[in-house]
């Protein structure tokens, strides 16, 4: 019985932690060369959406 009591209070130190890893990570800047791909991206998607693009000939 002395294990139950311990298990709720090591689970909540589990949960306190990932809790406090994952905001760090969320917290993170997103690295530039990440921002200049999806840039990139997006502007092929808008290339390829636009009628009047000279893409298709």
């Amino acid at each position: 019985m002395a294990q139950d009591n311990k298990s709720p209070r090591g689970s909540d130190t589990i949960d306190a932690n990932l809790k406090r890893v994952y905001q760090d990570v969320l917290d993170e800047e997103v690295p530039d060369r990440f921002l200049a791909l999806l840039d990139q991206l997006k502007a092929q998607d808008a290339a390829k959406s636009d009628p009047n693009s000279d893409s298709s000939q």
